[in-house]
């Protein structure tokens, strides 16, 4: 519907939807003499409307253009106007007269219109009115941003399917393949809706639904991680089994009179204790969750190298070197004291 107010040639086109459709058809009626542009834009605009209409509605009157201090009084407002505007109110509020936003032959839902609204906000927001270029820019920027916010809603609700939260743990194997499966059908998904602004305008916002997709799929991992109960006990089971190796190490090297990596030992023993000890003091307050985090890193760092090739072979290498150093010393002890004795003898 055009709305042209100020109309000042009834005596050509009545005021009123039936003049308003008179001077429509005229105005948009293609001619050979036209410029080629402007014969596409009134091509273009029969094709991008089901419906077109217009109404002409006469100036509200001098009081309401002239007087600095008009207040949207009736009374100051030219009956003409008044007239012709209730015929205009129930063409557009009438039950049978709304239709559903269409753009680009797809309904707009309620998110989608918040995505044109905010796009539209962003080219308002200058102190003088937008180019018609910049308003297409923005209509195919919301236009995009509605089919990611589409695609992202679809993903979700399947994802919740597979490891909501009510959802039983699954195998990180499977929850990989399900979220192939799914970002590929999101994917096109997103393809499949109408958009404006071209191949590779449409091929960034492709880019960002699947960075977004990829960034939905670490927190569902995380989530179902949680519920594994092994997982759950991954840190106090790797600072346990730290703790035990260094006790087991500080008796051995003590035992073959390497104090000090005996000594390194422990005190890598009671620094784990007390970090074990912090941690359960976290998960059990919540306070301090920084340092959880922390010690479950750490911890994490050290269970993914919970091999015995890869756990042992530094720990195993150290106390090596160190045995053959300290047989080398003390057989060089053994060697010149066995000199000595020969000189005095």
């Amino acid at each position: 519907m055009f709305l042209i107010r100020d109309w000042s040639y009834p005596y050509e086109h009545p005021y009123g939807l039936k003049g308003g459709k008179q001077f429509l058809e005229k105005r948009l009626q293609v001619k050979l003499h036209q410029h080629e542009e402007l014969q596409n834009v009134r091509k273009h605009i029969h094709s991008c409307f089901s419906n077109l209409g217009c109404f002409l509605l006469p100036h509200p009157g001098l009081k309401v253009a002239t007087n600095p201090n008009f207040d949207g009084r009736l009374n100051d407002i030219d009956e003409e106007f008044k007239k012709e505007l209730r015929n205009l109110i129930p063409l557009l509020l009438a039950p049978k007269n709304l239709v559903e936003k269409e753009i680009s032959g797809s309904k707009v839902t309620c998110r989608d219109l918040v995505q044109y609204f905010k796009a539209y906000i962003k080219i308002y927001q200058g102190e003088e009115l937008p180019h018609p270029k910049s308003m297409l820019q923005a209509t195919a920027e919301a236009n995009n941003l509605a089919a990611v916010a589409g695609a992202k809603d679809t993903y979700n609700k399947e994802m919740e399917q597979v490891c909501g939260g009510d959802k039983p743990y699954i195998a990180p194997a499977d929850l990989e393949q399900k979220h192939q499966d799914l970002k590929g059908f999101a994917i096109k998904h997103f393809r499949s809706v109408k958009k404006m602004g071209g191949e590779e305008f449409c091929h960034r916002y492709q880019d960002q639904l699947e960075e977004e997709l990829d960034e939905i799929y670490a927190n569902f991992v995380k989530h179902n991680d949680g519920k594994n109960l092994f997982y759950a006990a991954r840190t106090p089971a790797t600072l346990f089994a730290v703790m035990f190796a260094m006790y087991i190490i500080s008796g051995l090297t003590g035992f073959l009179g390497m104090n000090s990596i005996a000594t390194l030992c422990n005190l890598v023993m009671g620094i784990t204790l007390v970090s074990l000890c912090t941690w359960a003091y976290v998960k059990y307050s919540g306070e301090f969750r920084e340092i959880g985090t922390l010690i479950d890193q750490m911890a994490e760092v050290l269970w993914e190298q919970r091999s015995p090739k890869k756990v042992c072979s530094k720990v195993f290498e150290v106390v090596r070197r160190r045995m053959i150093r300290h047989a080398l010393a003390s057989a060089q002890r053994q060697r010149l004291s066995s000199n000595n004795n020969r000189k005095k003898n």
